[in-house]
């Protein structure tokens, strides 16, 4: 018998966290090239962290727009901040909200340009626009995690493959 939805996404976020468990930052992690410049090593961990900062303004803009998928959402928005967290990176949030801005709690990408996506009107949209972006994201730490060493390569294999099931699960809630 399967799961209903919300216990599927529970599981998900569950197993997720589980991988992200002993996923550190070592010595290889953490040095830097000659020259005191980020190492190849530092940058990829950084994008991660931003990266995972950008499909959290995505999540939050569709929360905003369709408060009615908290439940939802709400556990696969959680694994994401833990993604950034993995990365060695912060959730952060805008510095001023104004309560007319649907994102205005939002948090932001390190970029200083970046801005929140609007969310799709219909919450089928919304879903399918951020399974979309988990599925690119997770396609694009896999191919990366070839060019990075081993903590670091673990860490986004990890990851990837949290985006790939919430990228199920987000498909899973448009049916």
């Amino acid at each position: 018998m399967p799961f209903p939805l919300p216990r599927r996404s529970l599981l998900a976020s569950a197993a997720g966290a589980a991988l992200l468990v002993g996923c550190s930052a070592g010595p290889e992690e953490t040095e830097e090239s000659a020259g005191g410049t980020p190492s190849a090593t530092e940058r990829a961990r950084a994008r991660g962290a931003q990266e995972s900062n950008g499909l959290l303004v995505r999540y939050d803009a569709v929360l905003a727009v369709h408060p009615a998928l908290a439940g939802l959402l709400g556990p696969l928005r959680a694994e994401v901040v833990r993604h950034v967290e993995a990365f060695g990176g912060r959730e952060k949030t805008a510095p001023s909200p104004t309560a007319s801005s649907p994102t205005a709690s939002a948090p932001v990408s390190s970029s200083p340009t970046s801005t929140a996506p609007a969310a799709p009107v219909t919450e089928k949209d919304a879903l399918v626009g951020l399974a979309g972006a988990e599925r690119a994201l997770a396609d694009r730490r896999a191919a990366e995690l070839v060019d990075v060493p081993g903590e670091l390569a673990r860490l986004l294999a990890s990851v990837a493959a949290a985006g790939a099931a919430h990228a199920y699960l987000l498909t899973e809630g448009t049916r």
